[in-house]
């Protein structure tokens, strides 16, 4: 399996050193950098070379915390997958880290199954969200009747849109339409451009907004 270089970001040091123990025990796993501070870490992304695969983001760190360092990096880096780790599991740390841009949100509470899980699929499907916080992107999104013109989607785009709010691969969703997975890409790059999203967590939100996704019911 290809290695997947994580940054992680965290000030409190046995914390850290536990969740890099943690992680280093995936052989496809690779702590490649450590950050105590949401400064420190901004200033290495800004000026690294190769983005990191995933960035492991305590949300309560010194400097810029990481709500904030969230926010910027997600605007100059859309590609960037920031995956929240908090204490606090309340719906504010949860919304505040979702709307900047948060791929995956673990409790640290979480067992290690859990989080070697999450960021599994994180690296294959670009995000991931289990059922409690879909349910509360579902919940605390504005959804209003679709205004939208019946042919702002094509057939396909609805499906693939529906594929990725359901945490499908491209694989899996090229599978079901029969297209290859970098057409798959394709379709979602023209949802992103369609949408005005800046990201996959964005097109969920879309999606939810305008009754087109109900993790209820689809």
């Amino acid at each position: 399996m290809k290695k997947v270089n994580i940054v992680l970001v965290e000030d409190e040091i046995l914390i850290r050193q536990g969740i890099k123990s943690i992680l280093e025990q995936e052989d496809h796993f690779n702590v490649i950098e450590e950050f105590g501070d949401g400064n420190s870490f901004v200033n290495y992304i800004e000026s690294c070379n190769n983005l990191p695969d995933i960035v492991l983001m305590d949300i309560k760190i010194p400097g810029l915390n990481g709500v904030e360092a969230t926010k910027l990096l997600c605007v100059k880096f859309p590609d960037l997958k920031i995956i929240a780790l908090s204490s606090f599991n309340s719906e504010v740390f949860i919304s505040n880290m979702l709307e900047a841009g948060a791929v995956c949100y673990i409790p640290k509470s979480a067992s290690m199954e859990v989080m070697i899980d999450n960021i599994n699929k994180v690296v294959i499907n670009g995000f991931y969200y289990d059922d409690s916080i879909m349910n509360y992107v579902f919940d605390h999104t504005s959804k209003t009747r679709s205004v939208l013109d019946e042919d702002f989607l094509t057939g396909r785009e609805g499906h693939v849109l529906k594929g990725i709010c359901q945490q499908k691969s491209a694989t899996e969703i090229g599978a079901e339409l029969y297209i290859s997975p970098r057409t798959v890409d394709g379709h979602r790059n023209n949802l992103l451009l369609k949408t005005g999203s800046k990201n996959i967590v964005g097109l969920v939100v879309f999606a939810v907004k305008n009754n087109l996704f109900n993790p209820e019911i689809d």
